[in-house]
């Protein structure tokens, strides 16, 4: 019986072919939307897990002034300089310390220039900031001692002066610095903010700070922690270091804040997991509006077959036999609806992680609950009127014009 309601129902559907689509497009809407949604949502949250892992496990940072990642309020804090960073680097929780300075500048090689952002740091730089090389070395613990004119490419600035060609061994010019390039870096892509982590050059913070700044300040420290020690632990210790050297007295606001990274990816994650959810939530309405399309569409094919249910019954078909077959037909549309929808909703995925550069991430689970939840629709959503057409006199529906 169940095969004939289905053969039946599709008969129904292909003799009213624009009515079908146009009943299974609120459905469609709705599953792929909330597909998108979802699949857009765990994509993006990949994309910061893995940005915030790329800066460094392990890792704090230290920065003047209370702004964290936000923007600043007040005067300026003072800022670091490198003895703080000796300090720091003799902390038992500490496993490695890196100082940066920041500076923007054009960088020149041959009849190729671009503009860059440069960072100043150290060795231990690329080991806690967890940078691999593509090509060449890092620039070595007396170089960055003596502040020697050497640096590290980014796979950007790479591309911008060389193509496709190694840059080691090349001399660039980084405003009036000859500097030679003794590092390619690894790729890694936009950041959690969309930033090109790849576009920069890094040199040692004393050049940095002599040549480019002119100052010996430092714009923020990054801190390894040693293995075994909790991150509270850690930060509790550089606290207490950093108001002891900048002399900061019982009661008074700290003038710097100390960063967990991995505090930061789980607020991100946060932010994005509640932003998909209510977007998924909206998406959602879209099914419930779909559902009530597919009812108001078999009310009027109802209307419309009464005469047809009146024959129907008059040569014996029983009142389940006909609430089976309008059921099924409903229950059809929607699962139409929802295999499309599947499709439409991981295409506009994959559309959208392309041009947001995150990865394309589809849950299995989600899309058979879409699915699912699409096959709810149809039977709750059709149960009325099925429940209605197998309801009719036989007699008041053979009269029926």
């Amino acid at each position: 019986m169940i095969l004939e309601a289905v053969r039946l129902a599709l008969r129904s559907i292909l003799r009213n072919k624009l009515r079908s689509f146009l009943t299974i497009l609120g459905v469609v809407i709705g599953v792929g939307a909330v597909i998108a949604m979802v699949t857009v949502g765990q994509g993006s949250s990949q994309q910061v897990s893995a940005s915030v892992q790329s800066l460094g496990s392990d890792m704090v940072v230290l920065r003047p002034g209370q702004r964290g990642f936000g923007p600043g309020s007040g005067p300026p804090a003072r800022r670091f300089t490198l003895r703080d960073s000796d300090a720091l680097a003799h902390l038992p929780v500490v496993r490695s310390v890196a100082p940066t300075a920041n500076a923007s500048a054009t960088v020149v090689f041959g009849n190729a220039n671009v503009s860059t952002s440069i960072t100043g740091s150290t060795e231990a730089w690329a080991e806690i900031s967890n940078w691999t090389f593509a090509s060449g070395r890092n620039f070595s613990a007396s170089e960055a001692r003596a502040g020697a004119p050497v640096c590290l490419l980014g796979q950007t600035v790479r591309t911008k002066l060389f193509g496709a060609s190694d840059p080691v061994g090349q001399q660039v010019r980084v405003k009036a610095i000859s500097c030679t390039v003794v590092g390619l870096l690894g790729a890694k892509g936009a950041g959690s903010f969309g930033q090109d982590q790849d576009d920069l050059i890094v040199m040692p913070v004393r050049l940095v700070q002599r040549r480019l700044n002119g100052n010996d300040e430092v714009n923020a420290i990054q801190i390894g922690i040693a293995p075994g020690v909790s991150t509270a632990e850690a930060i509790g210790q550089i606290t207490d270091l950093m108001r002891d050297r900048r002399r900061i007295g019982m009661g008074q606001d700290d003038d710097f804040s100390v960063t967990d990274m991995k505090e930061v990816a789980s607020m991100l994650n946060s932010i994005n997991s509640v932003l998909s959810g209510m977007l998924s939530s909206v998406a959602a309405v879209s099914l419930l509006v779909g559902g009530i399309g597919i009812m108001n569409i078999m009310l009027v094919s109802v209307t419309e077959r009464t005469r047809e249910i009146g024959i129907r019954l008059a040569i014996g078909a029983t009142g389940r036999q006909v609430l089976t077959q309008f059921l099924v037909e409903a229950v059809v549309l929607s699962l139409f609806g929802g295999l499309i929808g599947i499709i439409v909703g991981l295409a506009l995925a994959w559309g959208a992680g392309r041009f947001m550069a995150i990865p394309f991430a589809p849950d299995p689970l989600v899309v058979l609950l879409a699915f699912a939840f699409s096959a709810v629709v149809g039977v709750v959503f059709g149960f009325f009127p099925a429940r209605r057409a197998a309801r009719l006199d036989p007699i008041e529906a053979l009269r029926h014009q």
